[in-house]
């Protein structure tokens, strides 16, 4: 999606969310000088002005300019950053990459009037493959909605849920997603090396085959579940490793572990933001 080449952008956060999605909308062709970066640590800001956007240690004075302010802070600290925004006006979009921050906490810390996106990108947005889910509360109006949509697609795919209370399944599947891949990947390394190969082949075999089978995933018209059955000859040896998965819960589990992530997701619109 395109990106007006006048619009002012601000990121309250200078961690490697907001440096991923700069990275995108500089590849994206975004002047440097109409982005602005706000931290408190100096050093943080250190990467942001080797790419020569402009750099604050004040909030105030990153957004004072802004057209799109991107809040891109742990959510513990949500809270004091947005209520310390004296300068905030109401025509200023606020898109929120906050986890766990619902609408309701974050017009409560600015304004009952302001446009908010409450977005939840996931960490492979670092290498714009990210994947990120969005709403919006009814002050956007299309034109903001499409830019919020075009600054989150500078870091990979993204999409629109119906309902807010479904951006904590959201968090549950793609926003904490990568890491239960990650801990597969980690065991079949573990395995592989269990079975005589060296680290490195190991790690080779799985990090490649996971990439496939992503991508295999991705570009058929199949569900996982029909690609999963096509590999799998009767008897053979994939069918093997699959019914030992099953019979030791794997599929129970990832249930249980994806429903327990949702219901922190809740939690923590209580825990760091005061609402439901």
């Amino acid at each position: 999606m395109h990106i007006p080449t006048d619009i002012n952008l601000a990121f309250i956060g200078a961690g490697n969310m907001a440096g991923g999605l700069i990275h995108g909308l500089l590849s994206n062709g975004v002047d440097a000088q109409r982005i602005s970066v706000a931290d408190p640590m100096a050093e943080q800001l250190t990467q942001f002005d080797a790419l020569g956007v402009n750099t604050f240690a004040d909030n105030n004075a990153a957004i004072a300019t802004a057209d799109v302010i991107v809040l891109a802070v742990k959510p513990q600290i949500a809270k004091p950053v947005l209520s310390g925004l004296a300068d905030l006006k109401r025509h200023q979009l606020m898109v929120s990459i906050a986890a766990g921050i619902n609408l309701t906490s974050l017009c409560d810390w600015t304004d009952p009037a302001q446009p908010i996106v409450r977005c939840m990108p996931n960490t492979p947005a670092l290498l714009g493959a990210g994947m990120s889910a969005l709403f919006a509360n009814a002050r956007c109006d299309q034109v903001q909605r499409d830019l919020a949509q075009a600054i989150l697609s500078a870091a990979g795919e993204t999409l629109w849920v119906s309902e807010e209370t479904a951006m904590d399944a959201v968090t549950a599947v793609s926003g904490s997603g990568p890491a239960y891949f990650f801990l597969l990947m980690e065991a079949m390394i573990d395995a592989g090396i269990a079975l005589g190969l060296d680290q490195q082949t190991a790690a080779q075999l799985t990090l490649q085959t996971a990439y496939g089978a992503a991508l295999m995933a991705k570009q058929s018209d199949d569900p996982p579940g029909v690609l999963r059955q096509n590999v799998t000859s009767v008897g053979g040896t994939t069918a093997a490793a699959l019914q030992v998965m099953t019979d030791q819960g794997l599929p129970a589990t990832i249930m249980a572990a994806l429903v327990a992530a949702d219901a922190r997701a809740s939690e923590m619109a209580v825990e760091f933001g005061g609402s439901q």
